[in-house]
C-alpha cells in the first residue's frame, strides 16, 4: 500500500515536471503569436494617413482591420479542424507561409483594394493560433498548462506593443508600406525554428477508431477533405461580412435609399446565420461544433472573449483618432504621439497577461475574471470622465488594460483546460473565432459612433465630434458589465458542477 502511494506521488510529480524541450517549444510558439499579432497594431497610427492617401471614409478604413479579422475568425476553426486531422505542425507551417505571402503583398499595396486583399491573406496567419495552442497542450503537463497559456497569451500583448511602437516609428520615417516588409524576416526565422525544433503528439490520423481497426472504414484524403464543412464556412463568412457591411453603410449615409441597403444587409446576415445553424446541426463533422456552444462552462467563456475583443478594437482606433485629430476635437498629435499615448495600454496588457497565470494558480480562474470586469468598468468610466489630455488617457488606458488582460487570460485558460482533449483544436478554434468576431466588430462599431463629424474653422476636412468618444467609452463600460455578469454566472455553474 505504501509502495502504491509512492508510485502515485511519483506520477503526480512527473506530471508537474516540464522538460527543456517544452520550454523551448513555448518560446518558439510564443514568437509565432508575437509575429502574427505584430501586424494587428502596426497600422493603427497610420489610419488617418491611409484615409487621406486613398481618399476613403473612416468606415472604409475600418475594413483594414475588420477584413483581416473576419478571415482570421472564419479560418481559425477550419485550422483547428485541420490540425486535428492532418497534424498541428503541418497546419501551423502552412498558415505561416500564407501569412508571409500576405505581408509581401501589403508592402506593395498602392490602393485600398490591394491593401484589403493583402490584409485578407494576412488574416490566415492568425488562424495558426489553435494549432499552436494544441501543440502547447500536447507538450505541457496539466499542472503547468495555465502558466504556458499565460506566457503564450503575453506574447500577443508583446506583439501588440512592438507593433505599435515599431510601426509608428517606421510609419513616420519610412511610410506605412515598410511596416509589412519589416516583419517578413522575423516570420521566416520563426517558421524555420518550428520546422527544426517543434514536435507534436499523435493526431486523429494516427489514432484509428474502433471501426477502422476492424477494417470497416478507412480515413483517407478524400474523407478528410469532405470532413471540412465548406458550406458552414461560407454561410458564417456571409453572416459576419454582411453584418459589418451594414455597420459600414450606417457610417456612410442614412438616407432612404441607403437605409434599404442597410436593412437588406442585416437581413442577409440574419438569414445566413439561420442557414449556418441548420447546416451545423446536420453535419457529422461541423465547422463549429454546436455542442461546445451548449457547454455551461465554455459558452460563458466564449462570450467573455467576444466582449473583450470588441472592447479592445473599439478603443484602439478611437484613441488614435482622438490623438491625431486637430485641436480642439483632438490632441493634434503625430503617429508617434498616438503610439505613445496607447503604449501604457499595451504594456499593462503585457504585464497582466504574464502574471495572471500565477494569480490563477492561487485563486482559480473565476475570481480574476470578476476582478478584471470590475477594473475594466472603472477604466471605461475613467475614460468617459477624463480624456482631455494625453497623460490622462494613458493612465486610464493602463487601468483598462489590466482588467481586460485579467479577463482574457483567465477566459482562455478555462477554454483550453475545460475542453475535451480530443476536441482541443476545434474548441480553441471556436474561442478564437468568437474573439476575432468581436475584434472585427470593434472597429466597425467605433466607425459608427465616429460618423458624427464636426468641422473646425480654418482647418480643412471634418473630424469625429467629442460626443463620439463619449459613446465609445460608455459602450466599453457596458461590455465590462456584461463581463461581470457572465463571470458570476460561471461561478454559479462551477459551484453546481462541484
Amino acid at each position: 500500500m505504501i509502495k502504491d502511494k509512492r508510485e502515485k506521488n511519483n506520477l503526480i510529480n512527473e506530471s508537474a515536471i516540464v522538460s527543456r524541450h517544452a520550454w523551448l517549444t513555448l518560446a518558439i510558439l510564443s514568437s509565432t503569436l508575437l509575429t502574427v499579432f505584430f501586424s494587428e497594431t502596426m497600422l493603427l497610427p497610420a489610419i488617418p494617413d491611409i484615409i487621406v492617401e486613398f481618399n476613403i471614409s473612416y468606415g472604409t478604413a475600418a475594413w483594414i482591420f475588420s477584413a483581416y479579422l473576419i478571415v482570421a475568425a472564419v479560418m481559425t476553426p477550419v485550422a483547428g479542424r485541420l490540425s486535428d486531422l492532418y497534424g498541428k505542425k503541418k497546419v501551423l507551417l502552412t498558415m505561416l507561409g500564407i501569412y508571409i505571402a500576405g505581408l509581401v503583398a501589403g508592402g506593395f499595396a498602392d490602393n485600398i483594394v490591394s491593401l484589403l486583399v493583402s490584409r485578407i491573406i494576412q488574416g490566415v496567419g492568425l488562424a495558426a493560433i489553435p494549432a499552436a495552442f494544441s501543440l502547447l497542450r500536447d507538450t505541457f503537463p496539466p499542472a503547468k498548462l495555465s502558466i504556458a497559456v499565460g506566457v503564450f497569451g503575453s506574447a500577443y500583448s508583446a506583439g501588440s506593443v512592438i507593433g505599435l511602437l515599431v510601426g509608428a516609428t517606421i510609419i513616420q520615417f519610412f511610410g506605412w508600406h515598410t511596416t509589412f516588409l519589416a516583419i517578413v524576416p522575423f516570420t521566416v526565422l520563426v517558421t524555420l525554428l518550428i520546422i527544426r525544433y517543434v514536435k507534436e503528439g499523435n493526431t486523429l490520423e494516427e489514432k484509428p477508431t474502433l471501426k477502422e481497426k476492424k477494417g470497416h472504414s478507412k480515413l483517407n484524403i478524400k474523407n478528410k477533405f469532405h470532413s471540412i464543412d465548406l458550406r458552414g464556412v461560407l454561410s458564417l463568412s456571409a453572416t459576419i461580412s454582411f453584418f459589418l457591411i451594414a455597420l459600414t453603410l450606417i457610417q456612410i449615409d442614412t438616407s432612404i435609399n441607403n437605409l434599404q441597403l442597410i436593412i437588406g444587409s442585416f437581413a442577409i446576415s440574419a438569414i445566413s446565420l439561420s442557414i449556418f445553424v441548420a447546416i451545423e446541426r446536420k453535419m457529422e463533422n461541423p465547422f463549429v461544433n454546436l455542442k461546445l456552444l451548449k457547454d455551461k462552462i465554455l459558452l460563458p467563456s466564449y462570450i467573455l472573449l467576444i466582449a473583450t475583443g470588441i472592447t479592445m478594437f473599439m478603443i484602439y482606433p478611437a484613441i488614435v483618432q482622438l490623438v491625431r485629430s486637430p485641436i480642439p476635437l483632438g490632441f493634434g498629435g503625430s503617429s508617434v504621439d498616438a503610439a505613445n499615448v496607447q503604449l501604457p495600454f499595451m504594456i499593462g496588457f503585457l504585464v497582466f497577461a504574464s502574471i495572471t497565470p500565477f494569480i490563477i494558480n492561487k485563486i482559480g480562474s473565476l475570481k480574476p475574471i470578476i476582478i478584471g470586469g470590475i477594473v475594466s468598468l472603472i477604466g471605461a468610466i475613467g475614460l468617459f470622465a477624463f480624456h482631455s489630455t494625453g497623460f490622462e488617457v494613458s493612465v486610464i488606458l493602463a487601468i483598462l488594460a489590466s482588467g481586460l488582460s485579467l479577463t482574457m487570460t483567465a477566459a482562455w485558460n478555462l477554454v483550453v483546460s475545460m475542453s475535451p482533449k480530443e476536441y482541443t483544436g476545434i474548441s480553441v478554434g471556436v474561442g478564437a473565432l468568437l474573439l476575432f468576431i468581436g475584434m472585427a466588430i470593434g472597429p466597425a462599431l467605433a466607425g459608427v459612433y465616429m460618423a458624427n463629424h464636426e468641422t473646425i474653422s480654418g482647418i480643412e476636412g471634418s473630424y469625429p465630434s467629442s460626443n463620439s468618444y463619449n459613446i465609445v467609452f460608455l459602450t466599453a463600460g457596458a461590455l465590462s458589465v456584461v463581463t461581470i455578469v457572465f463571470a458570476l454566472l460561471l461561478k454559479r455553474m462551477t459551484s453546481r458542477i462541484a
